[in-house]
């Protein structure tokens, strides 16, 4: 059977990725997205969460919106990475499927509530998931694994010097998911800087056809600023590890460890704590992933979107 998930995201050209991986694998049911400020502003990340979907021809997708603004914060996003629409990069139709009614924090709710086991994949600030476990407390136990991309250990931060974007968003929300006690698989940037998109890699993504092509200028967009920032040949295609997790998790490994989240320094706010080496006796709270086989990465990616 599918594994059911839904997916959590703020639209962003590495969300896309991650979104047309998963509606291109029969390993995963999408029950829904749920879109969340982030990379850019809410009315963005929901108009591009349908644009994907139809970029996938599955306009019978659920797409719900949710929080725009962090729980006790100011908005910071991230338009100088993914552009003004956060989708820069390729010229896409507007969206013709429908926004679906209500709240995605009470679609999360109502859907854990109905069925046991499913999976979170937050690939965007943790506002929406944090919001949904701190009105139902109950669901937490109905929730198999939630699977995120935000955090760092060795590779520290991308938005600041200790903070990775998506974890200093929100950092409160993060704080609340890591202390849920639900299973939780991190994809830091530690593992996310491995899967770089070198020229032949992205080439044989253009060659797939439409959707390939897309796919392709969106990466020829954004990694001009990681090549600029790091140095490297390529630039990270961060959010589609959560969904290569789910489907190959042979591709990946970590260990368990404990994960806290700092939400009062000033200069290490949202940061991810990592005790990698286990100095502490906190409990440990989450599968941290170190590394990835990329080329397996990349030939899974490869294979799935052309299917689509």
């Amino acid at each position: 059977m599918p594994r059911k998930i839904i997916i959590d995201t703020d639209p962003g050209q590495d969300d896309a990725v991650a979104i047309l991986l998963a509606l291109a694998s029969p390993e995963l049911e999408v029950l829904g997205l749920t879109c969340v400020a982030g990379n850019v502003p809410l009315s963005r990340t929901q108009r591009n969460a349908r644009v994907v979907c139809e970029l996938a021809g599955r306009s019978g997708v659920k797409v719900f919106a949710g929080c725009d603004r962090p729980l006790a914060r100011p908005l910071v996003t991230a338009e100088h990475v993914h552009g003004k629409t956060g989708l820069d990069g390729a010229d896409l139709p507007e969206q013709v499927m429908p926004l679906q009614e209500g709240h995605a924090v009470d679609f999360i709710i109502e859907t854990a509530r109905a069925r046991d086991g499913i999976t979170l994949v937050a690939i965007g600030p943790l506002t929406n998931i944090a919001a949904a476990l701190r009105k139902a407390p109950d669901i937490a136990a109905r929730i198999d694994e939630i699977v995120i991309m935000g955090g760092a250990y060795f590779e520290v931060g991308n938005i600041t010097p200790a903070a990775e974007f998506n974890i200093f968003v929100d950092p409160e929300a993060a704080a609340i998911v890591f202390a849920s006690g639900v299973r939780l698989t991190v994809m830091p940037l530690d593992v996310t800087h491995k899967v770089l998109t070198t020229r032949p890699r992205i080439e044989a993504l253009r060659a797939l056809g439409p959707v390939g092509e897309v796919v392709a200028a969106w990466t020829d967009f954004f990694e001009r600023f990681d090549r600029e920032k790091y140095g490297s040949d390529g630039a990270p295609l961060h959010d589609p590890c959560t969904i290569a997790w789910l489907i190959r998790p042979e591709l990946f490994s970590g260990r368990q460890i404990n994960v806290e989240i700092e939400t009062q320094s000033p200069l290490t706010l949202g940061m991810t704590v990592a005790d990698w080496w286990g100095v502490t006796d906190r409990p440990k709270n989450a599968f941290f992933v170190g590394s990835c086989d990329a080329d397996g990465f990349y030939a899974l990616l490869t294979e799935r979107l052309g299917r689509l």
